[in-house]
């Protein structure tokens, strides 16, 4: 199903990636440039908001609520979409003592913690689209993307890209590390069914299983590579987010290991 489309944040990681699936699936997109007062004027088709900060939101927390939540609110205020995706994240989930969660877990977190300004503005901004657009709203919750283009945010996707020159590897982290890793192309793919399926409400864009630093590691090892780290931090896992909605739109995430290791035996040939 192609039709009209409007990418708010088309130039960030995911938002690139999702212009050219879209472009290439016949949709006829409109990529707003920051601050384009059209954007509240005309028909936006499938408005896809994937506009935040992610690694210097600390130090930007005016920036980084107008980014989750203000923009949003303008734009589910003026209602010219047929639906609105809202990309948000499973990091929500990190108050949870769970060891899973689903997306109908009630959210818990510290508002006298200055660095949870990140989830509270994503929950805001959850909760404008689903609870303030007619019920033409849906969240997307990303777990860790990523990908080997130059430029991919995220440790893996830079333990990726170094790979291309660098044997041995020493990473600044810890094997004992664990978290949801899932790529960038299975996101894009979960929101294209989101967009093109009913109304889905909050969806998990995960992989659904949790994988340790040495896990990844150890994929490096078996295709070639020398793995160290620099740490041995062993925090608490985050909850491990369940993916049965994601599942139910057709979308079956590839487990990180399997991605890594055909990426480095296209390296190898």
């Amino acid at each position: 199903m192609a039709g009209r489309a409007t990418i708010v944040g088309a130039a960030g990681f995911v938002g690139q990636r999702l212009h050219a699936r879209l472009v290439a699936g016949g949709w006829d997109v409109w990529a707003p440039a920051k601050g384009d007062p059209a954007l509240l004027a005309r028909d936006l088709g499938v408005a896809f908001y994937c506009a935040g900060l992610t690694a210097d939101y600390d130090s930007r927390p005016f920036d980084t609520v107008s980014a989750h939540a203000s923009l949003v609110s303008e734009i589910a205020r003026a209602g010219r979409f047929e639906r609105l995706i809202y990309l948000s994240s499973t990091r929500l989930y990190d108050g949870q003592t769970k060891l899973e969660v689903g997306e109908d877990e009630p959210l818990v977190f510290d508002p006298a913690d200055p660095r949870r300004i990140y989830d509270l503005s994503k929950a805001l901004g959850e909760n404008i689209t689903i609870c303030r657009t007619g019920g033409r709203g849906a969240v997307a919750r990303l777990a860790n993307v990523y990908d080997w283009s130059e430029g991919a945010p995220g440790f893996l996707s830079e333990w990726l890209v170094r790979a291309r020159a660098e044997r041995p590897l020493r990473l600044e982290s810890s094997p004992h590390i664990r978290r949801d890793y899932v790529h960038l192309d299975d996101v894009v793919a979960a929101l294209l069914a989101m967009a093109e399926g009913p109304p889905a409400g909050i969806v998990n864009l995960a992989s659904g299983e949790l994988a340790a630093n040495a896990d990844i590691a150890e994929v490096f090892r078996s295709q070639g590579w020398e793995v160290a780290f620099t740490g041995d931090a062993n925090p608490p896992p985050p909850p491990n987010a369940r993916i049965d909605r994601l599942r139910a739109l057709g979308v079956s995430p590839r487990r990180v290991e399997d991605v890594v290791r055909g990426y480095l035996e296209g390296l190898k040939a």
